[in-house]
């Protein structure tokens, strides 16, 4: 009677995930299909092969993790925040595919997941805090001269800009950094800085 129940918390939870966290925030609907299709799957997959045992179960549940991780590495590049949601979706499969006697337990832990992606990924959660790999139209080799020149080009303070290319025939530096944005206008710079991508 337990495994019906939790079929149906899991299918309540993981559309919470997609519709309710996922999709209003970052509106990617390609993963709102990979984020179903890998819930699906594995409760379709571990409820059948889970009948061996907690052991059993335990040694799916990791060997999911696993297949999972390295169809990651080979898929197109997510983002850290879309990572996560594929591993939530893929434990909350695991959580109601594995039959057990203590069925409030399966659904806290379905909560947790849910309470932690809803509070790490809010978008008043460190909102001010940026990440943007730019290519500054200046050689800067000198680092304290770098730091000086993104904060007055964000007008923002920068935490950490690490030098990933200097070219001083063309004259241009491309660097990963990550500031805190402040309010106000920003600064002019000393040249044009153009932001090849934006992370929160």
């Amino acid at each position: 009677m337990t495994q019906p129940v939790l079929f149906l918390c899991d299918m309540a939870a993981v559309s919470l995930l997609v519709f309710g966290l996922y999709f209003p925030r970052h509106r990617r609907r390609d993963l709102v299909v990979a984020y179903l299709g890998v819930n699906v799957g594995v409760v379709a997959v571990a409820s059948s092969l889970s009948a061996g045992g907690a052991d059993t179960g335990l040694g799916l549940g990791l060997a999911l993790f696993g297949v999972l991780s390295i169809i990651r590495l080979r898929s197109t590049e997510l983002d850290q925040h879309e990572v996560a949601y594929y591993f939530s979706a893929l434990a909350l499969g695991i959580l109601g595919a594995v039959d057990t006697d203590q069925v409030w337990r399966s659904v806290g832990l379905m909560a947790m997941v849910l309470l932690a992606l809803y509070v790490g990924d809010h978008p008043r959660l460190l909102r001010k805090y940026r990440h943007q790999v730019m290519v500054l139209d200046a050689a800067l080799p000198d680092h304290a001269a770098l730091v000086a020149h993104l904060e007055q080009t964000l007008g923002a303070r920068v935490h950490k800009a690490t030098v990933q290319r200097v070219d001083m025939v063309n004259e241009t530096t491309v660097v990963d950094v990550r500031y805190h944005s402040a309010p106000g206008p920003r600064g002019g710079g000393g040249g044009q800085t153009h932001a090849l991508a934006t992370r929160p």
